[in-house]
């Protein structure tokens, strides 16, 4: 526009400053001010904009059916109904929204709710301890709390394991990616052979056991062992319910601290509320994260035997702990979800389907098998590329699907526990479609195929 005779104007200069450009609907910004560091967007590229339960929208008006989950963040879908409507009555109210670890009504009805809806009909005894918004804090919290009780140093974790990106966390990983990026020593951490690492050749725990029995070994007690029920991001190998007892004995009878990281394979994801139900065990302490605020907003907890509850006051603190928001929808899930046994009977339904889908397409191709447990079950392929080739054929098909594994040879699903029938099918047809593509034909039959599988027990989502 042409200034008027009203409008000053301004001379031209190398100093003037002009109207910054509207953010307008193209990706140049990403590149221009995004940290190189960004992942997920470099294998799904669309810009996204709306969502709701297992679909999301894109910018450009395509649909995509959502396997991810928001990396489990997001175990109800998106924006739930539910969930949103009592968030947005506790912002509307001007409930107050951080606070800290001052006592609020919405953390008083929270652990409330988490008591009788979670522990008390599982009889378990925990305090909970609020550490800070992710995963990560969680297990750094619990790496500190195992030191500070024990007076030991050292912690045990296994072959495979991921447990956050911060240093403590990092140490207890087994990615060697993940930990280089530490950029110095990770230690007074060991790694142990996982569930089936020797694939039944070598008696589990055999070495533990000896060394630990031996005063003469030179092996210093740890103060802890830490694992995952499920590795999540180490290639869905899921720990037999035996395995998980043994490790359980072993630590009460040396006197071990048991940590059970249940902040991707937890919340419900693979049946029962918390992964290691199923086994029988009962952790000195737990790591919960993702899906514990039900909405996908940020916070954690970690839960913690009473008697190690040993912490001084701001011994172990975080400015974001205490997000009322993230209480409020954590409430409304555990309300919604977590009442009765008819939600954890639908999961399982779907845990089955979405397992018997994954076997006719690994049964189709030679060395294929089928890992994870519940709705966290994928799909290992012989090729360590193929998956990843799977994975971005299927996102040309507008489905959601990553990867997992040291390789990332493992196709892993990882629908929203809400998932329909109709959406669990049409997103196995749509991986069975792309593996088509990427691998060629099936080569065996659905019709009457013997089922592979690894390290999954069997049909279920206990």
């Amino acid at each position: 526009m042409r200034p008027n005779s009203t409008m000053s104007t301004v001379p031209t200069s190398s100093t003037t400053r002009t109207t910054p450009p509207s953010p307008g609907s193209g990706t140049d910004v990403f590149e221009e001010l995004e940290s190189q560091v960004r992942s997920y967007c470099r294998s799904w590229p669309a810009t996204f904009t709306t969502a709701s339960g297992s679909t999301v929208q894109a910018e450009d008006g395509r649909t995509y059916l959502d396997f991810f989950a928001g990396a489990g963040a997001l175990n109800y879908g998106h924006n739930h109904p539910v969930l949103l409507e009592a968030l947005i009555d506790y912002l509307r109210s001007g409930g107050i929204v951080h606070s800290l670890d001052m006592h609020t009504a919405p953390k008083r009805e929270f652990l409330t709710t988490f008591r009788d809806r979670i522990l008390a009909p599982r009889d378990l005894d925990y305090r909970v301890m609020f550490p800070g918004p992710t995963g990560a804090n969680s297990v750094e919290s619990a790496l500190k709390l195992a030191r500070k009780v024990t007076g030991r140093q050292h912690v045990l974790s296994f072959t495979n394991a991921f447990h956050g990106m911060t240093l403590g966390a990092l140490s207890v990983t087994g990615n060697s990616m993940k930990r280089n990026g530490a950029g110095l020593p990770l230690t007074n951490t060991s790694k142990i052979p996982y569930d089936d690492y020797f694939s039944g050749a070598t008696e589990d725990f055999l070495w533990l056991e000896r060394v630990l029995g031996d005063s003469g070994s030179g092996v210093d007690k740890p103060a802890a062992i830490i694992v995952e029920s499920v590795q999540g991001e180490g290639g869905l190998s899921a720990a037999r319910p035996e395995w998980l007892r043994a490790l359980s004995d072993l630590c009460r009878d040396h006197g071990i601290l048991l940590i059970l990281d249940d902040v991707q394979a937890g919340c419900g994801r693979t049946g029962d509320f918390f992964s290691f139900e199923e086994a029988g065990i009962v952790p000195d302490i737990v790591c919960l994260s993702k899906s514990i605020s039900g909405f996908g907003l940020s916070m954690a907890l970690t839960l913690i035997r009473p008697e190690l509850d040993q912490w001084e006051p701001g011994e172990h603190n975080g400015t974001f702990r205490g997000q009322n928001t993230s209480f409020v929808t954590a409430t409304a899930a555990l309300d919604e979800f977590w009442s009765d046994d008819a939600f954890v009977g639908r999961v399982r339904e779907r845990a089955d389907e979405l397992h018997t889908g994954l076997t006719r397409i690994a049964n189709g191709y030679e060395g294929a098998v089928v890992k994870g447990r519940g709705l966290l079950t994928g799909v290992r392929f012989p090729d360590p590329t193929a998956a990843s080739r799977i994975a971005a054929a299927s996102y040309e098909r507008g489905l959601l699907v990553e990867t997992s594994g040291p390789e990332d040879e493992v196709l892993k699903t990882m629908p929203a526990l809400t998932v329909s029938q109709d959406e669990l099918r049409s997103g196995i047809d749509v991986i069975a479609a792309a593996a088509a593509e990427v691998l060629g034909t099936p080569a065996v039959s659905d019709e009457g195929a013997g089922e592979r599988a690894e390290n999954t027990n069997e049909g279920d989502a206990k």
